[in-house]
């Protein structure tokens, strides 16, 4: 054999070598986004129950306008719905605690009501305000089953500010935050109510 020939050869092995591990790496990586996806939908999801709606409402992100508020800022927002009809909107909020931003999913039925409010990031201190992470988290339960009118404008503060919710133990400036935010989740529903639940909603 030849030194051109060889030379070809080993070119030709290499080559392959390298689409092999292409393929390889490809399949693996659109594997591991997908598994990432399905992990994402669940973290962001796992709010409402699963028997509620039949859509994937992550694909379908809602146009939000105005989403900077008084003490929050709205990231993004999501419809889930079941047979055509809207069960839940859900409002990604972002938040300034004590230590920094606190990220919240605030999930809103279709009669205005809190389904629940979950933390999805926050930098606060540890064994403190850190724990508004915790999940399932007792705190933040709460706040299920509540609306803008119930219990009131003047009711969404904490109890030493004459509100009607305690705050967690040590941790009054994450709890202020985020009963702030979730306040203002719910007027910005009310606010934008027809945009948010679409067509499908009830009357």
């Amino acid at each position: 054999m030849s030194r051109a020939s060889s030379i070809a050869i080993l070119a030709l092995l290499g080559a392959s070598g390298l689409g092999v591990t292409y393929l390889a790496q490809h399949n693996s990586a659109s594997h591991i986004a997908a598994e990432q996806r399905l992990i994402d939908s669940r973290n962001l999801l796992d709010l409402l129950p699963p028997e509620r709606y039949d859509n994937q409402p992550l694909e379908q992100p809602l146009t939000l306008e105005n989403t900077v508020l008084g003490n929050s800022t709205l990231l993004a927002g999501y419809r889930a719905t079941k047979a055509g009809q809207t069960y839940a909107v859900l409002l990604r909020s972002q938040t300034l605690g004590y230590a920094g931003a606190i990220d919240l999913l605030i999930a809103i039925d279709a009669n205005a009501r809190l389904i629940g409010v979950k933390t999805l990031k926050q930098t606060e201190t540890p064994g403190l305000g850190a724990r508004i992470a915790d999940w399932p988290n007792t705190w933040l339960q709460s706040f299920s089953g509540k609306s803008r009118s119930d219990p009131g404008d003047p009711g969404w503060a904490l109890k030493k500010d004459r509100g009607e919710f305690d705050q967690m133990a040590g941790a009054t400036i994450t709890s202020r935050a985020v009963i702030n935010a979730t306040h203002e989740a719910l007027r910005y529903f009310d606010d934008h109510r027809p945009q948010l639940l679409g067509s499908s909603s009830h009357e």
